[in-house]
Protein backbone atom coordinates (compact mmCIF):
# COMPACT_ATOMS: atom_id res chain seq x y z
CA UNK A 1 0.00 0.00 0.00
CA UNK A 2 1.51 3.45 -1.00
CA UNK A 3 2.16 6.48 1.05
CA UNK A 4 -0.47 8.43 -1.35
CA UNK A 5 -3.34 5.61 -0.20
CA UNK A 6 -2.69 5.63 3.35
CA UNK A 7 -2.68 9.49 3.72
CA UNK A 8 -5.52 10.14 1.34
CA UNK A 9 -7.98 9.45 4.71
CA UNK A 10 -5.83 11.09 6.84
CA UNK A 11 -6.50 14.38 4.61
CA UNK A 12 -9.66 13.89 3.96
CA UNK A 13 -10.61 13.68 7.74
CA UNK A 14 -8.40 16.61 8.23
CA UNK A 15 -10.47 18.51 5.57
CA UNK A 16 -13.50 17.51 6.98
CA UNK A 17 -12.56 19.11 9.95
CA UNK A 18 -11.50 22.91 8.60
CA UNK A 19 -15.01 22.49 6.75
CA UNK A 20 -16.56 22.21 9.93
CA UNK A 21 -14.73 24.63 12.06
CA UNK A 22 -14.76 27.30 9.54
CA UNK A 23 -18.99 25.81 9.71
CA UNK A 24 -18.54 27.19 13.28
CA UNK A 25 -17.22 30.23 12.53
CA UNK A 26 -19.58 31.56 10.63
CA UNK A 27 -22.13 30.15 13.00
CA UNK A 28 -20.69 32.07 15.70
CA UNK A 29 -20.96 35.22 13.93
CA UNK A 30 -24.66 35.03 12.64
CA UNK A 31 -25.10 34.76 16.75
CA UNK A 32 -23.35 37.46 17.63
CA UNK A 33 -25.26 39.65 14.87
CA UNK A 34 -28.72 37.93 16.36
CA UNK A 35 -27.22 38.79 19.78
CA UNK A 36 -26.49 42.70 18.78
CA UNK A 37 -29.88 43.12 16.44
CA UNK A 38 -32.67 40.97 18.14
CA UNK A 39 -34.64 42.52 21.60
CA UNK A 40 -36.88 44.24 22.88
CA UNK A 41 -36.30 46.86 20.15
CA UNK A 42 -35.97 45.01 16.71
CA UNK A 43 -32.17 46.57 15.10
CA UNK A 44 -31.51 46.14 10.94
CA UNK A 45 -28.15 44.46 11.04
CA UNK A 46 -27.47 47.58 8.75
CA UNK A 47 -27.66 49.57 11.70
CA UNK A 48 -25.59 47.57 13.67
CA UNK A 49 -22.50 47.64 11.56
CA UNK A 50 -23.11 51.24 11.61
CA UNK A 51 -22.95 51.45 15.65
CA UNK A 52 -19.99 49.26 15.02
CA UNK A 53 -18.13 50.93 12.45
CA UNK A 54 -19.33 54.72 12.03
CA UNK A 55 -19.89 56.18 15.40
CA UNK A 56 -23.44 56.61 14.56
CA UNK A 57 -25.40 58.52 16.79
CA UNK A 58 -28.69 57.19 16.92
CA UNK A 59 -31.13 55.54 19.94
CA UNK A 60 -30.67 52.19 17.73
CA UNK A 61 -26.92 52.68 18.14
CA UNK A 62 -26.35 53.70 21.47
CA UNK A 63 -28.42 50.62 22.64
CA UNK A 64 -26.32 48.31 20.35
CA UNK A 65 -23.01 49.72 22.00
CA UNK A 66 -23.92 50.50 25.60
CA UNK A 67 -25.87 47.52 26.58
CA UNK A 68 -25.95 44.61 23.40
CA UNK A 69 -21.93 44.58 22.82
CA UNK A 70 -20.73 43.99 26.40
CA UNK A 71 -23.79 41.36 27.09
CA UNK A 72 -22.74 39.43 23.82
CA UNK A 73 -19.04 39.49 24.93
CA UNK A 74 -19.85 38.28 27.95
CA UNK A 75 -22.06 35.53 26.35
CA UNK A 76 -19.12 34.90 23.83
CA UNK A 77 -17.07 34.68 26.94
CA UNK A 78 -19.03 32.40 28.96
CA UNK A 79 -20.11 29.95 26.45
CA UNK A 80 -16.48 29.28 24.99
CA UNK A 81 -15.68 28.98 29.17
CA UNK A 82 -18.06 26.63 30.36
CA UNK A 83 -17.71 24.41 26.97
CA UNK A 84 -13.99 23.92 27.10
CA UNK A 85 -14.38 23.57 30.92
CA UNK A 86 -16.97 20.87 30.50
CA UNK A 87 -14.44 18.85 28.00
CA UNK A 88 -11.77 18.95 29.95
CA UNK A 89 -13.69 17.75 33.18
CA UNK A 90 -15.01 14.94 30.83
CA UNK A 91 -11.79 14.45 29.97
CA UNK A 92 -9.70 13.64 33.09
CA UNK A 93 -12.18 12.23 34.93
CA UNK A 94 -13.20 10.07 31.68
CA UNK A 95 -16.84 10.33 32.88
CA UNK A 96 -19.53 11.46 29.52
CA UNK A 97 -21.65 13.18 32.00
CA UNK A 98 -18.98 15.10 33.58
CA UNK A 99 -19.58 18.90 33.57
CA UNK A 100 -18.44 22.08 36.33
CA UNK A 101 -20.85 20.77 38.61
CA UNK A 102 -19.91 17.19 38.71
CA UNK A 103 -16.68 18.66 40.83
CA UNK A 104 -18.62 20.89 42.82
CA UNK A 105 -17.08 23.45 41.02
CA UNK A 106 -20.23 25.70 40.12
CA UNK A 107 -21.33 25.04 43.57
CA UNK A 108 -18.01 26.49 45.34
CA UNK A 109 -18.53 29.62 43.03
CA UNK A 110 -22.60 29.89 44.66
CA UNK A 111 -21.39 29.78 47.93
CA UNK A 112 -18.66 32.48 47.33
CA UNK A 113 -21.52 34.84 46.09
CA UNK A 114 -23.74 34.02 49.02
CA UNK A 115 -20.81 34.66 51.67
CA UNK A 116 -19.96 37.87 49.61
CA UNK A 117 -23.81 39.08 50.05
CA UNK A 118 -24.24 37.91 53.14
CA UNK A 119 -21.52 39.06 54.85
CA UNK A 120 -18.75 41.48 52.94
CA UNK A 121 -21.63 43.47 51.85
CA UNK A 122 -20.86 42.73 47.76
CA UNK A 123 -24.38 43.71 45.94
CA UNK A 124 -23.02 44.14 42.04
CA UNK A 125 -22.26 41.69 39.26
CA UNK A 126 -18.50 42.74 38.97
CA UNK A 127 -18.19 42.38 42.91
CA UNK A 128 -19.24 39.05 42.77
CA UNK A 129 -16.52 37.64 40.46
CA UNK A 130 -14.22 37.81 42.76
CA UNK A 131 -15.59 35.62 45.43
CA UNK A 132 -16.92 33.09 42.85
CA UNK A 133 -13.29 32.35 41.80
CA UNK A 134 -12.61 32.06 44.83
CA UNK A 135 -15.27 29.69 46.08
CA UNK A 136 -14.47 27.38 42.41
CA UNK A 137 -11.01 27.41 43.66
CA UNK A 138 -11.20 26.04 47.11
CA UNK A 139 -13.82 23.60 46.14
CA UNK A 140 -12.13 22.07 43.18
CA UNK A 141 -9.08 22.29 45.82
CA UNK A 142 -10.56 20.12 48.29
CA UNK A 143 -12.54 17.82 45.28
CA UNK A 144 -8.80 16.66 44.35
CA UNK A 145 -7.40 16.77 47.92
CA UNK A 146 -9.83 14.26 48.99
CA UNK A 147 -9.57 12.15 45.99
CA UNK A 148 -6.15 11.82 45.83
CA UNK A 149 -6.07 10.68 49.15
CA UNK A 150 -5.48 7.12 49.85
CA UNK A 151 -4.44 4.18 47.50
CA UNK A 152 -4.56 4.50 43.56
CA UNK A 153 -4.16 8.61 43.93
CA UNK A 154 -7.13 11.21 42.17
CA UNK A 155 -8.38 8.50 39.79
CA UNK A 156 -11.71 9.02 37.63
CA UNK A 157 -13.86 6.99 39.89
CA UNK A 158 -12.84 8.91 43.38
CA UNK A 159 -12.87 12.56 41.72
CA UNK A 160 -16.39 11.70 41.01
CA UNK A 161 -17.03 10.42 44.35
CA UNK A 162 -15.37 13.35 45.92
CA UNK A 163 -17.21 15.83 43.34
CA UNK A 164 -20.57 14.40 44.47
CA UNK A 165 -19.49 14.59 47.79
CA UNK A 166 -18.53 18.49 48.05
CA UNK A 167 -21.11 19.27 46.06
CA UNK A 168 -24.11 17.67 48.16
CA UNK A 169 -21.81 19.52 51.17
CA UNK A 170 -21.51 22.72 49.12
CA UNK A 171 -25.62 22.81 48.53
CA UNK A 172 -26.84 22.12 51.91
CA UNK A 173 -23.91 25.09 53.28
CA UNK A 174 -25.91 27.47 50.23
CA UNK A 175 -29.47 26.04 51.40
CA UNK A 176 -29.09 26.74 55.41
CA UNK A 177 -27.63 29.85 54.97
CA UNK A 178 -30.14 31.16 52.71
CA UNK A 179 -33.41 29.92 54.57
CA UNK A 180 -31.91 31.91 57.50
CA UNK A 181 -31.23 35.26 55.80
CA UNK A 182 -34.19 36.07 53.47
CA UNK A 183 -32.32 39.05 52.13
CA UNK A 184 -29.63 37.46 50.87
CA UNK A 185 -32.18 34.61 49.08
CA UNK A 186 -33.69 37.51 47.60
CA UNK A 187 -30.31 38.90 46.01
CA UNK A 188 -29.03 35.09 45.64
CA UNK A 189 -31.70 34.21 43.36
CA UNK A 190 -31.30 36.45 40.65
CA UNK A 191 -27.76 35.34 40.01
CA UNK A 192 -28.75 31.78 40.19
CA UNK A 193 -31.12 31.13 37.87
CA UNK A 194 -28.42 32.22 35.19
CA UNK A 195 -28.42 35.00 33.17
CA UNK A 196 -26.32 37.73 30.97
CA UNK A 197 -28.28 40.10 30.94
CA UNK A 198 -27.27 43.54 32.30
CA UNK A 199 -23.57 42.58 31.83
CA UNK A 200 -21.05 45.59 31.91
CA UNK A 201 -17.94 46.08 29.87
CA UNK A 202 -16.58 45.84 33.22
CA UNK A 203 -17.23 42.75 34.01
CA UNK A 204 -15.98 41.24 30.67
CA UNK A 205 -12.84 43.50 30.96
CA UNK A 206 -12.43 41.24 34.59
CA UNK A 207 -12.71 37.82 33.38
CA UNK A 208 -10.74 37.81 29.65
CA UNK A 209 -7.40 37.67 31.69
CA UNK A 210 -8.84 34.43 33.24
CA UNK A 211 -10.32 33.02 30.09
CA UNK A 212 -7.06 33.40 28.25
CA UNK A 213 -5.15 31.82 31.04
CA UNK A 214 -7.62 28.86 31.58
CA UNK A 215 -7.45 28.50 27.60
CA UNK A 216 -3.98 28.09 27.52
CA UNK A 217 -4.00 25.45 30.53
CA UNK A 218 -6.29 23.11 28.80
CA UNK A 219 -5.02 23.24 24.99
CA UNK A 220 -1.63 22.17 26.60
CA UNK A 221 -2.56 18.74 27.79
CA UNK A 222 -4.93 18.28 24.79
CA UNK A 223 -2.79 15.24 23.82
CA UNK A 224 -2.37 13.95 27.29
CA UNK A 225 -6.57 13.77 27.10
CA UNK A 226 -6.34 11.88 24.39
CA UNK A 227 -3.61 9.47 26.14
CA UNK A 228 -6.21 9.30 29.15
CA UNK A 229 -9.07 8.31 26.81
CA UNK A 230 -7.50 4.97 26.68
CA UNK A 231 -6.80 4.51 30.45
CA UNK A 232 -4.13 5.81 32.97
CA UNK A 233 -1.95 2.76 32.20
CA UNK A 234 -1.80 3.51 28.15
CA UNK A 235 -1.11 7.13 28.77
CA UNK A 236 1.46 6.41 31.12
CA UNK A 237 3.43 3.93 28.37
CA UNK A 238 2.61 6.59 25.91
CA UNK A 239 4.38 9.04 28.17
CA UNK A 240 2.17 10.96 29.56
CA UNK A 241 2.20 12.03 33.16
CA UNK A 242 -0.94 11.53 34.23
CA UNK A 243 -0.86 13.20 37.60
CA UNK A 244 0.07 16.68 35.58
CA UNK A 245 -2.32 16.06 33.01
CA UNK A 246 -4.88 15.48 35.45
CA UNK A 247 -3.82 18.76 37.60
CA UNK A 248 -2.84 20.96 35.02
CA UNK A 249 -6.37 19.81 32.92
CA UNK A 250 -8.34 20.53 36.54
CA UNK A 251 -6.89 24.19 37.26
CA UNK A 252 -8.08 25.01 34.02
CA UNK A 253 -10.91 23.72 34.10
CA UNK A 254 -11.41 25.34 37.82
CA UNK A 255 -10.39 29.09 35.91
CA UNK A 256 -12.80 28.59 33.19
CA UNK A 257 -15.79 27.45 35.21
CA UNK A 258 -14.87 30.57 37.49
CA UNK A 259 -14.88 32.88 34.49
CA UNK A 260 -18.84 31.48 33.47
CA UNK A 261 -20.22 31.18 37.09
CA UNK A 262 -19.10 34.26 38.25
CA UNK A 263 -20.10 36.19 34.98
CA UNK A 264 -23.15 34.54 34.34
CA UNK A 265 -24.31 32.26 37.32
CA UNK A 266 -24.25 28.23 36.91
CA UNK A 267 -25.47 28.25 33.64
CA UNK A 268 -26.05 24.57 33.36
CA UNK A 269 -25.78 22.12 30.06
CA UNK A 270 -23.17 23.79 27.66
CA UNK A 271 -20.26 21.99 29.97
CA UNK A 272 -22.25 18.57 29.43
CA UNK A 273 -23.63 18.77 25.92
CA UNK A 274 -20.95 21.22 23.64
CA UNK A 275 -18.54 19.10 24.31
CA UNK A 276 -20.64 15.23 22.76
CA UNK A 277 -22.02 17.76 20.11
CA UNK A 278 -17.96 18.64 19.16
CA UNK A 279 -17.00 15.53 19.07
CA UNK A 280 -19.82 13.88 17.52
CA UNK A 281 -18.24 16.45 14.78
CA UNK A 282 -14.66 16.36 14.15
CA UNK A 283 -13.91 13.01 16.21
CA UNK A 284 -12.07 12.73 19.63
CA UNK A 285 -9.10 14.64 18.60
CA UNK A 286 -8.62 16.78 21.69
CA UNK A 287 -6.40 19.61 19.48
CA UNK A 288 -9.82 19.47 17.37
CA UNK A 289 -12.49 19.01 19.96
CA UNK A 290 -11.51 21.67 22.34
CA UNK A 291 -11.71 24.55 19.86
CA UNK A 292 -15.01 23.10 18.25
CA UNK A 293 -16.62 23.19 21.78
CA UNK A 294 -15.05 27.05 22.34
CA UNK A 295 -16.94 28.16 19.16
CA UNK A 296 -20.52 26.19 19.56
CA UNK A 297 -20.65 27.04 23.55
CA UNK A 298 -21.06 31.08 22.69
CA UNK A 299 -23.71 29.78 19.78
CA UNK A 300 -25.46 27.67 22.01
CA UNK A 301 -25.85 30.35 24.78
CA UNK A 302 -26.09 33.31 22.07
CA UNK A 303 -28.83 31.97 20.49
CA UNK A 304 -30.70 30.81 23.96
CA UNK A 305 -30.15 34.27 25.05
CA UNK A 306 -31.60 35.23 22.02
CA UNK A 307 -34.73 33.28 22.01
CA UNK A 308 -35.43 34.47 25.97
CA UNK A 309 -35.51 37.51 25.01
CA UNK A 310 -37.86 37.07 22.24
CA UNK A 311 -40.55 34.11 23.56
CA UNK A 312 -42.25 36.12 26.06
CA UNK A 313 -42.10 39.66 25.44
CA UNK A 314 -41.69 42.05 26.84
CA UNK A 315 -40.14 40.01 29.39
CA UNK A 316 -37.04 38.11 29.11
CA UNK A 317 -36.56 34.00 29.76
CA UNK A 318 -33.11 33.93 31.32
CA UNK A 319 -30.23 32.47 29.10
CA UNK A 320 -29.60 29.43 31.78
CA UNK A 321 -33.15 28.34 31.52
CA UNK A 322 -33.27 28.55 27.59
CA UNK A 323 -30.11 26.54 27.11
CA UNK A 324 -31.56 23.48 28.87
CA UNK A 325 -34.68 24.02 26.35
CA UNK A 326 -32.63 24.03 23.46
CA UNK A 327 -29.38 21.68 23.95
CA UNK A 328 -31.56 19.05 25.92
CA UNK A 329 -32.96 17.82 22.23
CA UNK A 330 -29.94 17.93 20.51
CA UNK A 331 -28.31 15.68 23.14
CA UNK A 332 -31.02 13.21 23.32
CA UNK A 333 -30.42 12.71 19.29
CA UNK A 334 -27.52 12.06 19.07
CA UNK A 335 -28.33 9.28 22.48
CA UNK A 336 -30.33 7.44 19.98
CA UNK A 337 -28.13 7.70 17.02
CA UNK A 338 -25.15 6.31 19.29
CA UNK A 339 -23.05 9.19 18.69
CA UNK A 340 -21.88 10.04 21.46
CA UNK A 341 -18.63 9.12 22.44
CA UNK A 342 -17.65 8.36 26.35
Amino acid sequence: MSAATISSPRAALVGRRIGWTTAAVVALLLAVLLSLAVGARHIAPGEVFDALLSGSTSEGAEIVRSLRVPRTVVGVMVGAALALAGTVIQGITRNPIGDPGVLGISQGAAVGVVLAIAFAGVHTLAGYVWFAFVGAGVASVAVYAVASSGRGGASPLKLALAGAAINALLISVIQGMLTTDAATLDEFRFWQVGSIAGRSAEVAGQIWPFLAAGAVLVLSVARGLDALALGDDVAKGLGQNVATVRIVGGIGATVLTGVGVSAAGPIAFIGLAVPHIARAIVGTDHRWVLPMAALLGPVMLLVSDVIGRIVFPPGEVPAGVMTALIGVPFLIAMVRRKAVSA
